[in-house]
């Protein structure tokens, strides 16, 4: 803390650090930091020209108070940062213009680095360079021939359960998701999709509770209103005698 005596009587106290924001005419941003008020105006420009890039040499420093009125300018290179009436709060705005405003922001012009699939691929560092070596991931062919065929036999299983469940065009069903409340309808589709993996039912439902009109993406598997079709695994689907449900709102009033 620094002391200041007015008169015997009297001593102001004062915090050693203060908070500031800071802003410039090359940047687009503001800064909020905290610097030590024994810090010389020219070391402040030093730390100054590593957050907003002007320079040290030539930036000029106003302060702002927080109605955003000027108060100051940090003119003395010399002088200490503590002598000058900065307060928490207060906005130091920097000007360097030798600089161009967002000069540092746009990387339009910033060369990058590239590499092509060929060149990424000879290279002895990467990622896929390592699993390669240590043939993990897709590199395992052991393991990959394995994944492919437990998908194979998964879809011939979710394929198996709708031909022998009997969920054909037209079929009565009803479906039951975890989570979700049984919904009844009618088979509408079952194969493959372009959307997902495996085996799926298309279901046209009784009540407005599906996601679709029976298309995803753009590509059609059958037609029903909006909002009334669905696809759905195997799994879930049981066909059988399942009229559609009549659903009394009534209070019991005539």
């Amino acid at each position: 803390m620094t002391d200041y005596t007015l008169e015997k009587e009297y001593k102001v106290v004062t915090s050693d650090l203060v908070n500031v924001f800071i802003t410039s005419n090359i940047t687009s941003f503001t800064s909020e930091k905290r610097f030590d008020k024994s810090l010389t105006v020219s070391d402040l420009k030093s730390k100054l020209e590593m957050i907003m890039g002007g320079s040290a040499l030539v930036m000029k420093i106003n302060v702002f108070d927080k109605e955003d009125k000027v108060i100051c300018s940090l003119e003395n290179d010399n002088a200490l940062l503590g002598s000058y009436p900065v307060d928490d709060g207060c906005r130091l705005h920097v000007e360097d213009n030798s600089r161009v405003k967002g000069e540092f922001e746009n990387t339009a012009a910033v060369e990058k680095f590239e590499l092509s699939k060929d060149e990424y691929a000879k290279k002895t560092d990467t990622v896929a360079a390592f699993l390669k070596k240590n043939k993990l991931g897709k590199y395992n062919e052991e393991e990959m021939a394995e994944l492919a065929k437990q998908k194979e036999e998964r879809e011939a299983e979710e394929k198996r359960t709708a031909v022998e469940g009997g969920m054909v065009d037209g079929a009565r069903c009803e479906v039951a998701v975890a989570g979700q409340l049984h919904r009844r309808g009618a088979v509408r589709f079952a194969g493959n999709v372009h959307f997902q993996p495996g085996w799926w039912v298309g279901v046209e439902y009784d009540e407005p509770t599906g996601k679709n009109d029976g298309s995803v993406g753009g590509k059609r598997y059958f037609t029903c209103q909006a909002k009334y079709g669905g696809f759905v695994k195997p799994n879930c689907v049981k066909v059988g005698d399942f009229p559609v449900e009549d659903l009394d709102f009534s209070d019991g009033e005539m």
